[in-house]
């Protein structure tokens, strides 16, 4: 089941996607935001009608307009060997809390990492009403058993280290035991997040949580930690998924501030103290 390696370098369909405040709620709910937690129970993006509370999105909601690989043939492979490797965004503006937007995929390579295959893209977000660019979001995708054809194993930059001292910021969230069941509502209904028998063919003893999940309580432990809670403050957040997840877990993000006031490297932990995202960089909005 090969992939198709001419597809690197080429850009996918325009994808149209709109969302509403149902979404929004929806997906504050799916990461965690209003369960009784150190941040209180964030009615900004969890309610569309607290008294003298406007509704406001979070940052990371961007993850589900992205367009992955709309529109190019990537090759066949089988589903339940794919794990998400890597995710950023890069925002714009914030989002409104309803629109629709245009979604343009690129595949940006596709590299050779002996045991797997690694597919990275891009995809920019504009506005439809206005062409204003909304945002930039990155993301790879491990394939397992499709490495091995001789490709390059990809860019070799160096990875961040977080600091040697104790953190400056320490977030600590509780995800539910049903929290894949209710993140996969926001639109991710791949069945190793709900299906014992699927996962088992994965290779896992039950259904593991989303990593786009882990990424946005992540994100909301950086939302609320460095930018004071205001999503206009959000600018830009990579990160690799080092580990799976299970609903149910405890998740510690451990965040250091660099000297020019703008950077901040992360990490998230379980409670086991593995760390599940790793090589975490974000950047306050400019």
């Amino acid at each position: 089941m090969p992939l198709n390696l001419e597809a690197a370098g080429q850009v996918g369909k325009p994808l149209e996607r709109s969302w509403t405040e149902r979404d929004v709620l929806l997906y504050a709910l799916g990461v965690g935001a209003g369960v009784e937690n150190p941040t209180g129970a964030e009615l900004q993006f969890t309610t569309e009608n607290s008294h003298d509370i406007d509704l406001a999105v979070l940052p990371t909601f961007v993850v589900l307009m992205g367009a992955g690989f709309h529109g190019v043939d990537i090759g066949t492979f089988n589903p339940a060997m794919l794990v998400h490797g890597e995710q950023g965004i890069t925002l714009h503006a914030p989002l409104p809390t309803s629109g629709t937007l245009i979604a343009t995929p690129t595949v940006t390579g596709i590299y050779d990492k002996g045991s797997g295959a690694l597919v990275a893209g891009e995809t920019t977000a504009v506005d439809k009403a206005t062409g204003e660019p909304l945002f930039t979001s990155r993301m790879s995708a491990f394939i397992r058993g499709e490495g091995g054809f001789g490709g390059e194993r990809g860019p070799s930059g160096d990875a961040p280290v977080v600091p040697e001292r104790a953190p400056d910021e320490v977030v600590t969230y509780p995800t539910r035991i049903d929290q894949a069941l209710l993140y996969r509502l926001s639109g991710d209904r791949n069945p190793l997040h709900s299906d014992p028998w699927f996962a088992a063919q994965a290779g896992f003893d039950r259904p593991i949580l989303h990593g786009l999940c882990t990424y946005g309580f992540t994100g909301r432990a950086l939302l609320h930690a460095v930018c004071d809670s205001d999503p206009a403050r959000f600018g830009s957040m990579d990160a690799r998924f080092s580990r799976p997840v299970m609903p149910g877990d405890t998740l510690t993000v451990q965040m250091w501030r660099l000297d020019d006031d703008r950077t901040v490297l992360l990490r998230t932990q379980n409670q086991a103290g593995d760390t599940v995202i790793d090589r975490g960089v974000f950047t306050l909005a400019s």
